[in-house]
């Protein structure tokens, strides 16, 4: 292992390099068991073909593979291997896999598991996922389980809940004159809309979510489920592109003016805030945003510290409010008023939300109790009455998407994302970017012009909406509350990808990053730089800082899965881009259109012209 990759990824260890199958025109990754990025002529026909076990926390269990079989023809492909999953009281599910893939098109993975004790599970099966990016909008043929079959469309907007249920077999269109039909047997499928936790992908599951969870896989009682992938039609195979062709970058037409740029302060960061102010005004953030949990025990000594900050420096500050909402809102609200005027904070707005509201309800799942949100809100307009008010979801877009807030009481709307619910491999994180903009069009389809903030939104979660607890972090985990790339160039580019996705929306803040922690800018010990050094995420934030209330640009790249870029133009008429490789590998770039010819980006590099 080189250092190179200690500071790609803050960690030493590697992911496994994926083995490419191929069959004629037919192509699949193999990686850790499961298919991804599945084409045909080039061109994506699925993103994954994954048999997932979670647990009851929804984590996904790492199965381990044994006697692995790879046998590669001209024509046709095999892969065969045993894997299984071990809880933590130690039941055990064992189960045999094949895959067969072959130059007309065909391609099957079939799963036998066997569950050596009861063995609890959230889910046990196949998860397939279609690409957002062409499919959006389009239209899709449903065959389901009752033999019926409907001509529709796959979402445009995000759906709150499953667009299609009760789900045999999905086809759709890959090219004029080609379509894939994607067949599932062995259970009931659903589908939902991935983008809402901003994967990017629409995802087809087993089990249907209105079924109890978690349930029992019972001892010695066999299971088996099969996907079989069918491309069929002669249309016309796409032109091959040139790999080594530069990544050409234009400019367009002048958008929206570009969002202040927070930074979260929690009650533990500010010690070591106060004792980094001139770190804190290099990076210089437009917006403070402290996070208060009295059901967390938060209290008088955290808005004092908030206030000292706040003196120290002066800029707009929003506390972002948990409320416990159990019994007297007026007087919970109050009560609150009462401690930030005690403590001397000022404050530019506050935003609040239900301390329950930060537990998803899933589909087919009661709600829990909570007063109607009309009367949080009013209760906090009452106490808080010389400031702006938020509210939204201090979880995920998904949340709000299917609890949407009574808008016309708040002064802006905000929600967070995370790209680690589902998956924690560097490729989805990435492809997470995608999802953004049909985030933030969903969110103005139903907000409107309401004033919208995101964040915060990090790599690793700060608070499980799904289970009981975050995973421990220190690895590429899924839903994990430490992620070491966080320390790495990958978050930097992330970040700059971000926000270039998200810049069109005319968002009135964005917060991508706390100043110390696990989700902060400055590192902890352990990592590629020196403790409470600047981490790589610094120079984009700090970027982003810059841009902030420039007028956005539209920026646009020949293949934005591998560089994105983002542009400001500031009132005298100077354009500055910055540019983000979204990739291990070096990527030459063409910015002659900034006339300076061609540059070469290494992995993961973030860079700034003008």
């Amino acid at each position: 292992m080189t250092a190179d990759a200690f500071l790609l990824y803050g960690t030493r260890a590697v992911e496994a390099e994926p083995i490419r199958l191929r069959a004629g025109a037919l192509s699949a990754d193999f990686v850790n068991g499961n298919l991804r990025t599945i084409r045909h002529s080039g061109t994506e026909v699925l993103r994954a073909i994954a048999y997932i076990v979670r647990d009851r926390d929804w984590g996904t269990y790492e199965p381990i593979l044994t006697d692995l079989i790879i046998e590669q023809g001209a024509d046709a492909f095999s892969v065969s291997y045993s894997a299984s999953c071990v809880a933590l009281g130690g039941s055990r599910l064992g189960f045999r896999a094949t895959i067969k893939g072959s130059a007309d098109g065909r391609l099957v993975f079939d799963v036998s598991a066997l569950p050596e004790n009861d063995f609890e599970t959230n889910r046990c099966g196949f998860c397939i996922l279609h690409p957002i990016a062409g499919l959006a909008g389009s239209p899709v043929t449903v065959e389901h389980t009752d033999g019926s079959v409907v001509a529709t469309k796959l979402p445009e907007l995000i759906e709150p809940w499953q667009p299609f249920k009760n789900i045999r077999a999905i086809t759709h269109q890959i090219r004029p004159g080609v379509t894939a039909e994607c067949r599932m047997e062995g259970d009931t499928f659903e589908m939902e809309d991935q983008r809402n936790w901003s994967d990017a992908s629409y995802k087809t599951y087993v089990r249907p979510l209105a079924l109890p969870w978690p349930y029992v896989l019972p001892a010695g009682e066999p299971l088996r489920q099969t996907i079989s992938l069918r491309i069929t039609g002669e249309g016309k195979a796409p032109a091959a592109t040139v790999a080594s062709r530069p990544v050409r970058v234009e400019l367009g037409e002048a958008g929206p003016g570009l969002p202040d740029v927070g930074v979260v302060i929690y009650p533990e960061d500010v010690e070591t805030a106060l004792a980094s102010l001139p770190t804190l005004s290099a990076l210089g953030p437009q917006q403070l945003l402290f996070h208060y949990d009295p059901t967390r025990g938060h209290g008088l000594g955290a808005l004092q510290s908030f206030a000292k900050l706040a003196a120290d420096y002066p800029v707009q500050t929003t506390l972002e409010c948990v409320v416990a909402a159990t019994g007297d809102l007026d007087a919970e609200m109050s009560g609150a008023a009462g401690l930030v005027r005690e403590a001397g904070l000022k404050l530019q707005a506050i935003a609040v939300s239900p301390s329950v509201d930060r537990q998803s309800t899933p589909p087919g799942s009661a709600w829990p109790e909570c007063p109607p949100l009309e009367e949080v809100y009013a209760a906090a307009r009452r106490a808080f009455r010389d400031i702006r008010l938020g509210g939204g979801m201090f979880s995920y877009f998904t949340e709000l998407n299917r609890k949407r807030v009574p808008v016309d009481q708040l002064d802006f709307v905000s929600h967070c994302t995370c790209p680690i619910v589902h998956a924690a491999d560097d490729l989805s994180i990435m492809q997470s970017l995608e999802a953004l903009p049909f985030i933030t069009q969903s969110a103005r389809a139903i907000f409107g012009a309401k004033p919208y903030r995101i964040g915060p939104s990090t790599i690793a979660m700060r608070q499980n909406p799904y289970g009981g607890a975050t995973k421990p972090g220190g690895q590429r985990i899924a839903m994990a509350d430490r992620d070491p790339r966080h320390a790495g160039l990958f978050a930097a580019a992330w970040t700059i990808g971000y926000a270039a996705r998200v810049a069109p929306a005319g968002l009135e803040m964005l917060t991508l990053s706390s100043f110390t922690g696990p989700f902060g800018v400055l590192a902890s010990s352990g990592e590629p730089v020196a403790k409470g050094s600047p981490r790589p995420i610094f120079s984009a934030i700090k970027g982003l800082c810059e841009l902030a209330g420039l007028t956005q640009v539209a920026a646009r790249t020949s293949d934005e899965t591998k560089v994105l870029a983002l542009a400001g133009r500031s009132a005298s008429g100077d354009t500055v881009v910055w540019l983000a490789n979204l990739t291990a590998d070096d990527v030459p770039v063409d910015i002659s259109a900034f006339g300076r010819g061609q540059v070469v980006m290494t992995p993961y590099a973030i860079t700034r012209l003008g």
